[in-house]
């Protein structure tokens, strides 16, 4: 009988405070651009790479970090990581150029990339079957909760002490995680028989490389531009390779364990995971520039007007775990679905001279399915791994939901900055003029304030409200659309039954395996 560790729920404490900074660090810089812009004079493009550097890394990592962390062993991996990223944290802090920030930030990455596979491996290795989902919610609440919280965080300390404190204040919790993470978390987790697949480790971060790097450069380049269109079409030929390479693997020679995807629950945990983040990318990114750009407020006003958001979030995995519980993970990721869409139906009533009640209102029902179908899906994946396969599942898991941030930025942000540009007002402008309002909607704002001209404000926000409303009609659209396929594709007993059966038949394979590959769960 598997003997789980006394402490286990301090050591959940350990990582869900790790994961609240990562969580921060996603969304925190977007609070800090426009300084950021003044004082290491920075242009558009590096503007973007501050971000984008931390996401391209981070994707591309995700799958050879989740085989690190078996061939050493989940806390060294763990405290490594939250060493690199403290780090870079702090040398971010203190970065005097562009290109400093922007190395500074690939090392971040780097931490979080090492650190994100192994959380969901160390719920399987510390907790029960019956205490798992109740540990997964506070986990995935964690990370969840640190997001919205990054602009309001972002916004008081830029209010009260210099640009670098937003990356500054991580070290502190690295500190005390670091130390409490030595002393808590316990040893063990090696599996010596998996092996090192350098050809799939090859062939994974040049695909993965290429396709983000083209995802990311999309909006600004144009989706036709000839360098786009060769690192995503060149990025998904040499990801379809990794693949084949593969399927000719076992899973103890392969890095990415392709017999995962014979699991139903898997699949599905995955595929639902994926699509809440591309859908929930529309509220956590978009609105802050609402709130900015139409409502005229500040950055820390932009995040305290997301409270909403994040009250419907921590609602939400309540509401996931437990209706997956006591009636189906089937019925968890169908009302999160439903309500992403009519959230979205009701955003798309907002104008420029909406009240923020109601978006509050619309922002929290969003926030509610958002967290329902994540926390249902992250479960659902999950409790069909064994102890064995918890590193590489974890990190399958977090590259589709990395892709699906980055995925979901390029595309759904390109079609708000479409919209915008084809319905602003510009015909009476001068050339140079009219470029900087259909640039961005802070430029139209900036132009508007030097010609003195209330119209052309209006007309500004009205056309980045435009935007919005495109995205949130597609948003609405696409969770109908899954919540048909679910409805008619998904077992009712999935998660459950079917679930229990396919992880004991995996367990017995894994057994059977041992009798040639003992497993060495040295202490670390």
């Amino acid at each position: 009988m598997t003997e789980y560790p006394r402490h286990r729920w301090a050591a959940l404490a350990v990582l869900s405070a790790a994961s609240v900074v990562i969580g921060l660090d996603t969304t925190v810089l977007n609070v800090a651009l426009p300084t950021l812009a003044n004082d290491l004079h920075a242009t558009t493009s590096d503007l973007q790479w501050f971000a984008s550097s931390y996401l391209l890394v981070l994707a591309v990592l995700l799958l050879p970090a989740g085989l690190l962390g078996d061939l050493l062993g989940r806390k060294p991996v763990t405290l490594a990581s939250l060493l690199i990223f403290g780090v870079g944290s702090a040398w971010s802090a203190y970065a005097d150029s562009p290109g400093t920030l922007i190395s500074a930030r690939v090392l971040m990455g780097v931490g979080a990339a090492l650190l994100l596979p192994l959380t969901y491996s160390w719920l399987i290795a510390l907790f029960p079957d019956n205490e798992r989902p109740k540990a997964m919610g506070i986990l995935g609440g964690a990370g969840f909760v640190g997001m919205p919280l990054g602009p309001i965080l972002g916004g008081w300390l830029l209010d009260h002490f210099f640009w670098g404190s937003v990356f500054l204040i991580n070290v502190p919790f690295i500190i005390v995680t670091l130390v409490a993470g030595a002393v808590l978390l316990p040893g063990g987790g090696r599996l010596p028989w998996r092996r090192v697949d350098g050809k799939g480790i090859a062939l994974s971060v040049v695909g993965l490389a290429a396709f983000t790097y083209g995802t990311i450069e999309a909006p600004v380049r144009g989706w036709t531009d000839p360098l786009i269109v060769a690192t995503m079409v060149g990025g998904l030929v040499v990801l379809l390779a990794f693949t084949a390479w593969e399927l000719r693997l076992d899973g103890e020679k392969a890095l990415m364990d392709m017999s995962l995807w014979r699991l139903p629950a898997f699949r599905w945990g995955a595929g639902a995971m994926t699509l809440a983040t591309v859908l929930g990318i529309v509220a956590i990114f978009t609105m802050p520039q609402y709130f900015s750009a139409v409502l005229g407020v500040d950055a820390l006003g932009s995040g305290v007007r997301l409270m909403s958001l994040l009250g419907g979030i921590v609602v939400g995995i309540a509401a996931g775990v437990k209706l997956s519980e006591r009636i189906s993970f089937k019925a968890a990721v169908i009302v999160g679905l439903a309500c992403i869409a009519l959230g979205a139906l009701l955003a798309v009533r907002t104008t420029v001279d909406t009240s923020y009640g109601w978006m509050a209102g619309w922002l929290a029902l969003f926030g509610l399915g958002f967290g329902t179908l994540m926390i249902a899906g992250q479960n659902l994946a999950l409790n069909s791994l064994d102890k064995s396969r918890a590193g590489v599942g974890g990190a399958i898991v977090q590259v589709m939901r990395q892709t699906g941030s980055v995925i979901g930025i390029a595309v759904l942000g390109s079609l708000l900055n479409a919209v915008y540009r084809d319905n602003t007002e510009v015909e009476s402008l001068p050339g140079p003029a009219a470029d900087a309002v259909r640039d961005s909607v802070e430029g139209g704002l900036a132009v508007a304030r030097k010609l003195h001209s209330p119209d052309l404000a209006l007309s500004v926000k009205e056309a980045f409200v435009d935007g919005v409303h495109v995205q949130m009609w597609i948003g609405a659209v696409l969770a109908a659309l899954c919540i048909l396929g679910t409805a008619i594709g998904m077992h009712a007993r999935l998660g459950k039954s079917e679930e229990h059966s396919a992880q004991e038949r995996t367990r017995e394979g894994h057994r059977a395996s041992e009798t040639h590959h003992p497993i060495a769960d040295s202490e670390a």
